[in-house]
């Protein structure tokens, strides 16, 4: 619950202090880690993309560093099975020779788990992810085990090398709160990265926050306020992804197959919430909603074989849904 502008400023306190013990391992990439941020304070899960060598695992593992939650990884690979990322009943023998079945937990058992490559599994893998991310329960055979809370999945891909991977269906790129795109370095930051990896000691983060703290946060955030008009502005600007929309701009009519369903405002909405809170505002505002609308949608806009022809990016078709809708204001 939100008490006081005192409570507020405190729960921002603890969010700076994760960036510098983040900023102290992670060099640059400060939008990403806002975004992930955002995710894990909205209490939703985000899929990272980028090609190899950014940091991706880098960054996830450190930002687990800096709350005192359990970590754990899983390398998604083409034999990978459903058991082993949820967990199996193992045969236990008794002393006088009786047999009883125990559940072993899997490493989707954490925290925070780190899906790392999460194209590379089959869809039967990907899929046992569903209920957990969705649900945050497991169920093997008759029993439904309950995840741990908080719980989030941070997965990782690589947009570049397509052989041997299974790309996410729909259902399952829609449980993602965000899609994070991970940049190249510039020339300081490339510097600064081969001085900090190369040197003799190596920067680790502190660990300055706790489940519980977070929790709260997400508990209070809920709290922040959305006007009328900025709601309705939300859901506008949802519809407009979708070609049959009278307002839609004529590049959603003319690339866009099919547009965001209802968990894009959602997770529109959710996400503008932890922006106001970080900037120490008790309600939401269209520019928070104009910041949070590309990684928010971006993974939800299906692109027809014209939009995929012309290699026309989600991003700039969002941008031009928000022009849009700002010119006719």
């Amino acid at each position: 619950m939100v008490d006081s502008k005192e409570q507020l400023d405190a729960w921002g306190s603890a969010v700076t202090q994760m960036k510098e013990q983040i900023g102290r391992v992670i060099v640059g990439q400060h939008e990403v880690v806002e975004q992930l941020l955002w995710c894990i304070l909205a209490g939703g899960h985000a899929l990272i993309e980028g090609i190899p060598g950014l940091g991706k695992t880098m960054l996830v593992k450190t930002i687990a560093d800096t709350v005192d939650l359990s970590f754990a990884r899983i390398q998604f690979t083409p034999d990978l099975m459903p058991a082993d990322i949820t967990g199996t009943n193992v045969i236990q023998f008794g002393t006088k020779g009786d047999t009883s079945y125990k559940f072993q937990k899997g490493p989707l058992f954490g925290h925070v788990v780190l899906a790392d490559e999460i194209n590379r599994a089959t869809p039967k893998t990907q899929s046992a992810l569903l209920e957990a991310m969705q649900e945050k329960t497991v169920t093997v055979g008759s029993e439904t085990y309950h995840l741990p809370s908080p719980f989030f999945v941070l997965a990782t891909q690589n947009p570049l090398e397509q052989e041997g991977t299974y790309p996410l269906p729909e259902a399952q790129l829609d449980r993602f709160l965000l899609k994070i795109n991970v940049t190249y370095p510039t020339k300081t930051e490339l510097k600064e990265i081969v001085l900090r990896t190369t040197s003799a000691k190596q920067q680790q983060a502190e660990k300055v926050a706790d489940g519980a703290l977070l929790q709260d946060i997400q508990l209070g955030l809920k709290e922040i306020l959305v006007a009328e008009d900025v709601l309705d502005y939300a859901v506008q600007l949802l519809m407009n992804t979708h070609p049959e929309e009278a307002t839609a701009p004529e590049e959603v009519k003319q690339y866009i197959r099919f547009g965001s369903g209802p968990r894009g405002v959602q997770s529109m909405i959710g996400v503008a919430k932890v922006r106001a809170f970080l900037a120490g505002r008790f309600h939401v505002s269209k520019q928070d909603l104009h910041v949070v609308a590309i990684p928010a949608l971006r993974h939800r806009l299906f692109l027809n074989f014209e939009g995929q022809a012309m290699g026309v990016s989600p991003d700039k078709i969002i941008q031009a849904i928000i022009s849009s809708m700002e010119n006719r204001r």
